[in-house]
């Protein structure tokens, strides 16, 4: 990968699937069909956040289940994909469709302003936590930290630009 690209996380390699080097891909994006495109390149990047592979041009793929099955040009056989299981894959994030409006990508969520719906900060967003029930939203306020489940019910607005959320907070999860 380039010095300097931003790339993110996609997908998430499981296992070799068959002998001609088809590999089962969770897919961690909204838009794996667009994504996981034949002619599309992707790196493997381990747990360390070390690439250990690519860039990788996508030969086939298809979805399988919840996975995708796809194989890499000039890695057609099992024992070339079956080093990388358990590995991630990334993507250019210039060649990703950006954020919408309203839409944000997790990691930029960190430093986002709270405020409810009259303007009244809340607090800072200082981490996002990904839990079992879902994504989840540390927040140091005026007097302590709370959690706050990044739902549509609670988080209804979000301003990338301004980088500011809007909430709605559930009765009595901030103490005045």
């Amino acid at each position: 990968m380039p010095a300097g690209t931003r790339h993110l996380v996609v997908g998430r390699l499981r296992k070799p699937h068959g002998l001609k080097g088809d590999c089962a891909v969770f897919p961690l994006t909204d838009e794996p069909a667009e994504v996981f495109a034949p002619g599309r390149s992707v790196w493997v990047k381990s747990l360390a956040g070390e690439v250990v592979g690519g860039p990788l041009v996508i030969a086939r793929s298809r979805p399988y289940h919840r996975q995708w099955l796809m194989a890499f040009e000039g890695h057609l056989h099992i024992d070339a994909v079956k080093p990388w299981s358990g590995h991630f894959l990334v993507a250019d994030a210039t060649r990703l469709r950006a954020p919408g409006p309203g839409e944000v990508y997790l990691h930029e969520l960190e430093g986002f302003a709270v405020e409810d719906a009259g303007g009244t900060a809340l607090g800072l967003v200082t981490a996002v936590v990904e839990l079992p029930a879902g994504v989840t939203l540390e927040v140091q306020g005026r007097r302590r930290e709370f959690l706050l489940p990044f739902l549509k019910r609670f988080v209804v607005e979000v301003d990338r630009e301004r980088r500011r959320l809007v909430v709605v907070l559930p009765e009595g999860l901030v103490e005045e």
